[in-house]
């Protein structure tokens, strides 16, 4: 049985199913999660789409739905007693469920864990309640679990392996009408509509204003899957406004991220993804007022950005809360299109951050390690 609630959290699904039934043939997935988990051969027993949302408040509105599939799920291990569970990230939900199923005698597996390491680090004191064994995808997460007495292994990232770049750089620029010699700047507002409401007006008027200082640069949106059209209206009216080329493309990060110099993108996994790209990136993030008072005085680490946790120093520039402003975020954008030598030293950066991330065949010893704790499991 597996768990994820989110985009990146059903891709990883996805490949993580892939590879199980590569070394079994005969195992049976099922459970919460998405396209890519169905696409991979594994059965949904609760689609995950609309229940993503980040912060206290805004997890409020999303509870009903939460409840409703915490309890399919509960009843669905019930029936077909599975030899066990992989919960992927989605905290809100996959603690209720690992606990739910300890008392049924159903190990867990987690896989990309909750981020402990930032805040409510008093999360690890629940996890080694029904955490069999703890995979993790950074390199400093293993020794925080090992000093909670929580078995792990470090797996590595699976965007290492998902990055996919279809038609290339020059030709996807082509295919979208934009000219290939002209600076082109991403745009990657988030995966959940809470973020995308809250973050991607203030992308799009950084936008006018890069405009006016760089006539020719052109504009890439990448637009996550079960988004509702409303949401992009920014992007629509930037392109009615300013006569300037902007192309929002739907569920295709890695074509959009090659085809770019710069990125402005939403903290969370996709600043991984473009670091992989080495794409130098302003990360940006805003939640709503009351949740950023009650989040901030459990944060932990002085860096938000995934990228700048891995290199443990600010590689990128952060705009967080109150700094993400539009001005801002352009006059740093802009620095990266002008000054040349500042944008090669962030690729080298980047580029060490990737190699930190243990290299490729992340989701198969991940596949690994679950059917060595049901391998395990069967043994006793």
């Amino acid at each position: 049985m597996l768990s994820c609630g989110e985009p990146s959290g059903d891709l990883y699904a996805g490949a993580l199913t892939t590879e199980l039934r590569q070394l079994d043939s005969a195992v049976d997935v099922f459970g919460l999660g998405g396209g890519h988990l169905a696409e991979a051969g594994g059965r949904l027993t609760v689609n995950y789409a609309g229940l993503a949302a980040t912060g206290f408040t805004e997890a409020l509105s999303v509870l009903p739905r939460s409840l409703i599939a915490y309890r399919r799920l509960v009843a669905a291990a019930r029936a077909e007693r599975p030899d066990v569970f992989v919960a992927i990230d989605f905290p809100e939900v996959n603690f209720r469920l690992g606990a739910a199923l300890r008392k049924l005698g159903i190990p867990t597996v987690y896989y990309i864990c909750p981020q402990v390491w930032a805040w409510r680090r008093g999360r690890l004191r629940k996890m080694k309640e029904f955490v069999t064994r703890a995979l993790v995808i950074f390199p400093f997460e293993e020794a925080l679990y090992r000093n909670w007495d929580i078995p792990v292994r470090f797996v590595g990232h699976p965007l290492l392996d998902l990055v996919a770049v279809s038609p290339g750089r020059e030709a996807f620029r082509r295919e979208q009408g934009l000219d290939p010699a002209a600076p082109v700047v991403a745009l990657l507002p988030g995966s959940r509509a809470n973020e995308v409401r809250l973050i991607l007006p203030d992308l799009v008027e950084a936008a006018r204003h890069m405009l006016r200082d760089i006539p020719a640069v052109k504009f890439l949106v990448a637009r996550a899957p079960n988004l509702e059209d409303e949401l992009f209206w920014p992007v629509r009216m930037l392109e009615r406004e300013t006569a300037c080329q902007v192309r929002l493309v739907a569920s295709r990060t890695d074509d959009v991220l090659e085809a770019s110099d710069v990125v402005l993108t939403a903290s969370g996994t996709a600043t991984i993804q473009t670091a992989i790209h080495e794409r130098p990136m302003v990360v940006v993030y805003r939640l709503a007022p009351l949740t950023y008072r009650l989040c901030r005085r459990f944060v932990q680490v002085d860096a938000f950005g995934m990228v700048n946790l891995v290199a443990q120093r600010k590689v990128v520039p952060e705009l967080l809360q109150d700094e993400f402003t539009p001005e801002a975020v352009a006059r740093v954008a802009t620095r990266f299109l002008t000054d040349q030598e500042h944008a090669a030293s962030t690729r080298a950066n980047l580029r060490a951050v990737r190699d930190a991330l243990g290299g490729r065949g992340a989701s198969r010893r991940a596949a690994t390690q679950v059917m060595d704790v049901v391998n395990s499991r069967s043994d006793i």
